[in-house]
């Protein structure tokens, strides 16, 4: 691909002001002005320009990215561009906490409530997620929000009923869905959102009362975050922007009187770090890709050397990925689990 390709709009990378908000000094959950420094990363997954920031709070021990990206530049790391490369064994395994058998787990965590009369999945997406709960729930109305038109697309795929363009903490979209569900479901969300207090609040002002709130969400105390820094793949800067450690959580669900019914590593954790690590490693040690954004792009000879090692390391993240399924049963139960799962009751 040519240089002159069809542009982005995105600004050079030392144009970065323009997409980023002013540095926060206090912890956006706490307050707290005792900061440090998690990570400094580029767009490891996609290669795209810039340059992003991780803080953690040593008080509560959010961890969230710092400076934030302005609404433009989250726009453009989210967007698919065209001639963007993209790697596909970092993306499969990006993607494996959204696979089949783990929605059906993920679903199956809800009967012991009983089957609910409505349920709204929020970033639901394509919702393949409430697809696959219809199996467990025939007989439950299931709505949708997301950001993107494609929950209008699910809507019409029969996946969903009602599909809602927009965050949910929009006042419009939350004054047609307050006080409606049995069940809100927030899985791998939270960590998009720009306020995930405010993005909690309102998933509970959309449930009646009684209803459950359903949340799986990134462990930022994951013991394989530390021991990889950077390369840690669900970091996956610079599109997740905070991740919130369970007692943060539970303690705010508890603020607003909610009853903590379930909460643990043991169902949640998504069996992929060793794997990512070795996509992200592979990618980053090859011959740089083609991108609509570099000055010079490579050689002909270079973009099939790099293509052919690609397909020649995929064997090396398919040995992690059995590697980290083998460790499964063990790090569930240890720091090393990434993700936990909290379903909390509303009073």
């Amino acid at each position: 691909m040519s240089a002159t390709a069809p542009d982005t709009a995105f600004p050079a990378p030392h144009g970065s002001a323009r997409v980023h908000e002013p540095r926060r000094p206090d912890c956006p959950w706490c307050g707290s002005a005792r900061l440090r420094t998690r990570l400094r990363t580029g767009d490891l997954r996609r290669h795209r320009p810039g340059l992003f920031t991780v803080d953690e709070c040593r008080d509560c021990g959010h961890t969230f990215q710092n400076p934030r990206l302005t609404p433009e530049g989250l726009a453009f790391y989210r967007r698919a561009v065209r001639g963007a490369p993209r790697d596909p064994a970092t993306e499969r395994v990006l993607a494996l906490h959204a696979v089949r058998h783990r929605r059906r787990a993920t679903a199956r965590a809800m009967l012991p409530y009983g089957e609910p009369e409505s349920w709204l999945d929020v970033g639901t997406g394509l919702a393949r997620f409430p697809d696959t709960a219809r199996e467990f729930f025939p007989y439950t109305a299931f709505d949708g929000t997301d950001l993107t038109p494609r929950v209008e697309q699910a809507r019409e795929l029969g996946r969903i009923e009602e599909a809602h363009v927009g965050p949910l903490t929009d006042p419009g979209v939350l004054a047609r869905l307050a006080g409606r569900y049995d069940v809100v479901s927030l899985l791998h969300h939270l960590e998009r959102t720009t306020d995930p207090r405010a993005e909690l609040h309102a998933a509970l002002d959309a449930l009646r009362p009684g209803g459950h709130l359903l949340i799986e969400t990134l462990d930022p105390r994951c013991a394989y975050a530390a021991l990889f820094g950077r390369w840690w793949l669900p970091y996956d800067q610079p599109r997740r922007l905070h991740l919130l450690p369970r007692r943060n959580l539970r303690a705010e669900l508890e603020a607003r009187g909610c009853e903590i019914v379930t909460a643990g590593h043991r169902a949640a954790h998504v069996p992929h770090d060793l794997a990512g690590l070795t996509a992200l490693a592979l990618s980053h040690a090859l011959p740089a890709p083609d991108t609509p954004w570099r000055a010079i792009p490579p050689s002909p000879a270079e973009q099939r050397l790099r293509t052919a090692l690609l397909r020649a390391g995929t064997p090396l993240v398919v040995a992690a990925a059995a590697v980290d399924l083998a460790l499964s049963p063990l790090a569930r139960h240890t720091p090393l689990a990434n993700t936990y799962r909290l379903i909390a009751r509303r009073p």
